[in-house]
């Protein structure tokens, strides 16, 4: 059950007859300020900010005006004149003969300039295997063991040729192993190879070969 407040002391009945009451009296006060003080004056204090005077002065640019010394001209020496007079030298013809015929001059190699132990890398003709790489290939044995293994690839050999063609060193550059480094040893040592020629000299080269082993 909800309680009921008591009349006498309840503020909201009121409130709207306060705030006109209210109301009222500020605004006769305010009309009452107006009539009996109308010349309210706000006195407002002057300042005079004290100015400071700078005087600008205009500071001329300096200038050089001093100009170098002349340094003097250096003497060339002349040569006194002579009496002596230069005799006429003849001057050849320099036209040039188009339709003349002009021998070939071949070049001159001397064989004791080619030293006999110097290995060429390259030369103008290299050697090559007779027959081909395909005549070394048919020397090529294939191991049992490296075909049992599954052993295939290139094996990579420098050979040595001499003035006539014959090998006379074989090194292994890269292997693949299971005995066929071996056998491609054996069949590039006994092949023969055309020489190496430096400016029509027989030369010792050498050269590199590559062993394929396949397994078929």
């Amino acid at each position: 059950m909800a309680l009921k407040k008591n009349p006498k002391y309840d503020i909201k009945r009121k409130y709207f007859r306060v705030l006109q009451i209210s109301l009222i009296i500020s605004l006769s006060l305010l009309i009452l300020a107006f009539k009996f003080f109308p010349d309210v004056t706000i006195s407002k204090g002057e300042t005079n900010p004290l100015q400071e005077l700078v005087d600008v002065i205009d500071i001329p640019i300096t200038e050089n005006n001093t100009t170098p010394p002349k340094l003097p001209n250096p003497q060339i020496p002349i040569e006194n004149p002579t009496d002596e007079i230069l005799e006429d030298i003849p001057i050849e013809s320099t036209e040039l003969d188009v339709f003349a015929t002009v021998a070939k001059v071949e070049p001159r190699v001397d064989k004791d300039e080619v030293e006999p132990d110097v290995i060429f890398i390259a030369v103008e003709k290299m050697p090559e295997p007779i027959g081909g790489i395909a005549a070394i290939q048919k020397k090529i044995v294939y191991p049992e063991f490296a075909k049992r293994a599954g052993i295939y690839g290139k094996v990579y050999l420098t050979a040595f040729v001499d003035e006539k063609g014959n090998v006379f060193k074989v090194e292994l550059v890269k292997g693949i192993g299971g005995g066929c480094d071996e056998v491609a040893l054996e069949a590039v040592k006994n092949s023969r190879f055309t020489p190496g020629e430096q400016r029509g000299v027989p030369v010792k080269v050498r050269v590199g070969i590559p062993i394929v082993f396949k397994l078929q």
